[in-house]
């Protein structure tokens, strides 16, 4: 299992199969396709990529222990188990994403939860 930490180090998602991204409460959240990253309804969100997740401008949203690069990595907060994994809904067709950013050195000002 791969764990997502946010920018205060927060438990954010978690990933199982290397695709599939749940919030920490279980419910399925996004998908991770060609190191792109989408909610299920298709909206781009942003990218995959080195241990980080990072919204469309490539601001870092996410990472994981093992993130290479980025911003500086806060210490991780907390240590609770995940719920459950909820059903994932269907996914519907996939908006184009835009050109890829060159890097992601800095945090982004949203939220990955707010962003699905």
């Amino acid at each position: 299992m791969i764990e997502f930490f946010d920018r205060d180090g927060g438990e954010a998602v978690f990933c199982h199969d290397g695709h599939s991204l749940y919030l920490w409460n279980g419910k399925a959240a996004a998908f991770i396709h060609d190191d792109k990253v989408y909610a299920y309804d298709g909206r781009f969100i942003g990218w995959a990529d080195r241990g980080w997740i990072s919204d469309e401008d490539g601001a870092c949203l996410l990472f994981e222990r093992d993130a290479v690069g980025g911003p500086p990595k806060p210490q991780r907060q907390g240590n609770t188990t995940p719920g459950p994994r909820r059903p994932k809904p269907a996914r519907a067709e996939m908006q184009q994403a835009p050109s890829r950013p060159a890097s992601f050195a800095a945090w982004s000002h949203r939220v990955f939860s707010d962003l699905i």
